[in-house]
This record gives C-alpha cells, structure tokens and sequence, in this order.
C-alpha cells in the first residue's frame, strides 16, 4: 500500500509547499484518476446465506449426496437371496426318433439358495458401514466448501474495504490537482510539481486495476462455490466476526476426535475390516441349496407323474487355504485402515495447531493495530500536518506519517479478514463451530 499511496500526500501539500515559482509556457493535464466503479447489479448477501447457498446449489455437494443415497440403496437389498433359479430338463430321447417326446422324461425344477441368517446380517452391516462412509465423506465436503466460502467473502470484504480506502484518497487526490493547477497558473507551482501529480493519479487508477481483478476473482470463486455463473456480481454485507477466547489445544484435539468426519469415516472403516474378516470366516460354514422338481415320465410308464428333490451344499472345508488366506486379508486391511487413522489424526492435530496460531497471531495483529497503531498513526498525521501548515515541521515527514497512516489502515483490514478465515480453518480442523459475537460495526463502512 506504501508504493500505490507515496505520492499522495505530497499532492495534496502542493500549495501549501510551492511559492514564488515562474509559471512555463505549457503543461500536461492530469488526467483525472478513476473513481470507485458503481455496480447496482451486485447482489447483496451475508456470509450465512452464502454458506447455506453453497451447501445446497454446489455441484460437488449434489455429487456427494447422490453417492449417499446409492450407498442407502444397496443397504435395502444386501440381506436378499440370490434369484430362485428354474430348470427344465429332457431326457432318455431316443436318438432314431428325436421328436418322439412321449418317449422321453421331462423334469421342470425350482431351485433355491440360502444362506445362514449371520452372513445375511453380515453383508447389511458392511453395507451400512458404506453408507455411513459416505455420509462421513459428505459432512467432510461440506465443511470444506463452507471454509471456501468464507474465505472468500473475508476476501471479498477485505476487498470492498481497500476500495473504500482507496476512493476516498482519490477524491482527496482530485481535489489536490484542482488546487495544483490552480497554483500553476499563478505561476507558484512549477510544471514537475504538475507531472507528479500526474504520475501519482495514475498509480492509483493501476491500483484500482488490481482491486478490481482481486474483487472479480474472489467473485468468480464464490460463485462457483454457489453454483452460478462465475460472472454474476455480489457484494457480501454484514462484518467481521469476534470470536471469543480460544479453548486450549487439547479440548480443541478432543473435539476434533469426535466430530472431524474424516476421523469418523475411517473408525468406520476399520469397522468394515473387521466384519468384512468375520464374514470371510463365517465362509466356512457351507451354504444349501433346495431344489423340488416335476418329472413327466414316457408314455406306458407305470406311474407318469412324479416329483423329485433335491438337497446340495458346498463344502469350504475342501479349499481351507484359500478362506484362511482371505481372512488374514481382511485382518490386514483392520491394520492398514487402524494405521491410516493414527496418521490422519496426526495430520489434524497439525492443522488445529497451525489453524490456532494464525488465528492468535491474526487477533492480536487486529487487537495492536485497532487499539494502539491507528490511534498513534491518526495522531501523528494530524501533528505533522499541523506542524508543516505552521513551518514548524519538514515535508517528509508529513509524507512519512500519512503513508504509515495508509499502510496501518491496509494491515488492519487485511489482518481482520485473516482473523476470519483463520477461524473458518480452525473450526473445519475441529469439525465444530466456535462461539462467534457479531461485530457492531463495520471496518471502514
């Protein structure tokens, strides 16, 4: 913010500083710097109905849920039996007379499986650990594209901010060539005095360029979240957010445990391992199969009609190794999922640490520069200004503390949207909302 606003001070001191100066024949005129762009199509929206919009409109949310609902589904049929199987047989046809049927047996037979009521209970439970998998999944989507919103309406707040700040020094700025040219056509302002102001108007249209690309691609970015065009306009309203004091680290590690959803999914996938292995094992039990027939015997036979049933089984005890094999397997993914959480967990309690200190630091950054930094810094500009308008102070120094001015009202802004976003990390790192006490004001609205 020092390089885009140096020159602005010197500006608005023109006259006060130039006297007895010979006006030159000509002068380029300024050309005026570009003020802050209305846009009356920009939809107004908190940061709540942003996020409520995201979780409902984003199109990777809606992908999530039907994933769910699939997972749901397969729930329903994981207990059912396999189809009942129909058989119709012909045989003893003679071969001299092939369409002679009343020579040959006809058998028609219904077949079915069935297996134990455990294995049945086993194959629900993995199914409902899926579903549960992908509920998991979908809670975890969620809180990340809620994080992705507000932080990109903190970006966008900043944003309208620095605008703000930057249409007002603009006018200060016009006023200050107005005043410029003015004192150049008496002759007590020199014509690179005028070239100055000059440059420093268009350092501030660049500068205008560059929030205006910021503003469009946290836009764009919102609106993708939402699931419009990345082009529509919107403006965030409301403030910043006051959180109150942090818990410590262990309680904020304890909550993660419980309510991180990543956490949750794998504890269900260990889950899963474990009755994934006891329904390999329950393999050894035989499963049965039930057939009852309708046999039609050849003609002269003594008795024409006549039924059939019929009883088969597997026998797993004939191939042991191969299910011995496959329930070690399944021991092993217990192990690799077990294996997979511990290091998930280390990853989060990273990612709460780190998340809390942005979050302090952020916090005190906006604590220092509100309480102490601003104040000084307002009141060192008007000393300064007071004090060259008296002949009692040097030039730079004017210009020293109306950057430092400039410079500290950009931090502030920029530290209480890091304040935000931090807590919009923290809270996804927890998986849990902190108490949050609305602010009453706005930055710099």
């Amino acid at each position: 913010m020092k390089s885009i606003y140096v020159l602005a001070p010197f500006v608005v001191m023109l006259s006060i500083v130039c006297q007895g100066q010979t006006a030159p024949t000509s002068v380029l005129v300024p050309e005026p710097a570009l003020s802050l762009p209305e846009d009356p199509a920009a939809a107004p929206l908190s940061v709540d109905e942003a996020v409520t919009e995201a979780l409902q409109a984003n199109l990777e949310v809606r992908a999530a849920v039907r994933r769910l609902s699939l997972a749901q589904l397969k729930t329903a049929t994981a207990r059912s039996l396999d189809d009942p199987m129909l058989m119709v047989r012909d045989w003893d046809t003679p071969l001299r007379k092939p369409w002679d049927l009343n020579q040959a047996q006809a058998m028609f037979m219904l077949q079915q499986s069935f297996q134990s009521k455990q294995k049945r209970d086993l194959r629900a439970s993995l199914a409902g650990d899926d579903a549960e998998v992908a509920a998991s999944d979908l809670e975890s989507l969620r809180q990340e594209v809620a994080v992705q919103v507000r932080k990109a309406c903190a970006d966008l707040m900043r944003n309208a901010d620095e605008m703000n700040l930057h249409d007002r020094q603009t006018s200060v700025l016009k006023e200050a060539v107005a005043s410029t040219l003015a004192e150049y056509t008496t002759g007590k302002v020199p014509q690179a005095e005028v070239l100055r102001a000059q440059m420093a108007l268009t350092r501030m249209n660049e500068h205008l360029i560059e929030l205006e690309e910021e503003r469009d691609n946290a836009r764009a970015q919102l609106n993708a979240l939402r699931g419009r065009s990345p082009d529509e306009a919107v403006e965030i309203t409301g403030s910043y957010a006051i959180h109150a004091a942090l818990p410590p680290i262990e309680k904020l590690e304890r909550m993660a445990i419980e309510n991180r959803p990543e956490l949750a999914a794998l504890r269900k996938q260990i889950t899963k391992s474990r009755d994934q292995g006891q329904l390999t094992r329950l393999a050894m039990k035989p499963d049965f199969t039930v057939g009852l027939g309708y046999m039609l015997m050849p003609t002269g036979s003594a008795f024409r009609n006549a039924y059939m049933a019929e009883l088969t089984m597997n026998l797993p005890w004939l191939n042991r190794e191969r299910h011995e094999g496959e329930a070690r397997q399944a021991d092993a993914a217990t192990d690799v999922s077990q294996a997979e959480l511990e290091a998930r967990s280390s990853i989060v309690f990273l990612e709460i640490r780190e998340a809390q200190i942005s979050v302090l630091a952020a916090q005190k950054r906006v604590k220092l520069y509100r309480d102490t930094l601003l104040p000084q810094a307002e009141a060192t500009f008007k000393a300064s200004a007071a004090a060259y308008a008296n002949n009692r102070g040097e030039f730079t120094n004017l210009i020293d503390s109306q950057n430092l001015l400039l410079d500290i009202q950009a931090a502030y802004y920029k530290a209480s949207a890091a304040s935000d976003a931090g807590i919009a990390e923290l809270e996804r790192a927890i998986g849990e909302a902190l108490p949050v006490a609305p602010s009453t004001e706005r930055t710099s609205k």
